[in-house]
């Protein structure tokens, strides 16, 4: 059985994280030479190209999976090294989670707070569209993630979170001034707010009301959830704001309802590498927790 060997496969980590060969040869104090010595090694081990020779490099689809066991053998030997008391071990544990803007600026940080203090877990957050953080989770790059696929990573399980709903509103002064007709006329022709170039939601919304077409090209790039609300109640265009953002506009009349009767529900989905670690269960539990407490129920 081809085996891979655990400084080739560490190697190959150090080369990703660090962009090259050389800064991964001063990582590790070791000669250039013997980096991709190793690298080299491991591809003849293991058959495929796994380093696309950029700068930085990049991984190969078959060096994401390398990667990802890299990162999950370290995680492993650090828990490893906490049960048996083993010196070194008094720092706190890093644990990498992707998550949407939306769930960032709502509920996920109070569930982060939920996490036993005693465990002394750090956290480095990676934000993501919530159509694309599983893709972080592909290559390695985080332990987790918020996501709304429902098929599970390779390596990874997957639970369902819960539905966060989103409204279409406006000002009243923009919705008095852009759509004083039908919705289904006016409403792609009115400017919009989207949170950045791959946001499709207004854009789908549009299809669905009118079977076609989408939202105007006049539109404006917010790359942050609270002002993306804030834009969309400053009058700057129409979106799609998150039921618990604009609860309380709504309610001020900050912002008005543009198709009460059409909301958009995504569902969201809790993914996680397959890994035996306490800090990451500890996190899960406090997620799941939190979201059935702030999201709505599928």
């Amino acid at each position: 059985m081809t085996e891979l060997p655990l400084d080739q496969v560490r190697t190959l980590l150090a080369v990703v994280d660090e962009g090259t060969f050389e800064a991964a040869a001063a990582a590790l104090h070791v000669t250039p030479s013997a980096v991709s010595q190793r690298v080299k090694a491991l591809e003849q081990r293991s058959g495929r190209i796994l380093l696309m020779r950029t700068k930085p490099v990049r991984p190969t689809e078959s060096g994401e999976v390398v990667v990802r066991l890299a990162r999950q053998l370290g995680r492993l030997e650090l828990d490893a090294r906490a049960e048996l008391g083993m010196s070194g071990t008094g720092e706190a544990t890093r644990v990498s989670v992707a998550v949407n803007s939306d769930s960032l600026a709502t509920w996920f940080l109070p569930a982060l707070s939920r996490v036993p203090r005693e465990l002394r877990l750090c956290f480095e957050l990676r934000r993501e569209d919530q159509d694309h953080t599983a893709a972080l989770l592909r290559e390695g790059l985080v332990m987790a993630a918020v996501t709304s696929s429902s098929v599970p990573v390779t390596g990874c399980t997957v639970r369902a979170l819960g539905v966060m709903r989103y409204v279409a509103a406006a000002s009243p002064d923009f919705a008095e001034r852009h759509l004083g007709g039908p919705l289904g006329e006016t409403l792609p022709d009115a400017p919009v707010v989207v949170f950045d170039r791959r946001d499709d939601l207004q854009d789908a919304f549009v299809r669905r009301l009118r079977r076609g077409g989408g939202a105007s090209a006049e539109r404006h790039f917010v790359p942050t959830s609270d002002g993306f609300v804030e834009a969309v109640a400053a009058g700057l265009g129409w979106g799609l704001v998150p039921e618990v953002q604009a609860e309380p506009l709504l309610a001020s009349g900050r912002l008005a309802p543009l198709a009460p009767d059409r909301a958009v529900d995504v569902p969201l989905y809790w993914q996680q590498w397959k890994l035996d670690s306490p800090a990451l269960a500890a996190v899960a539990r406090a997620v799941t927790a939190a979201a059935a407490e702030a999201l709505r129920p599928r």
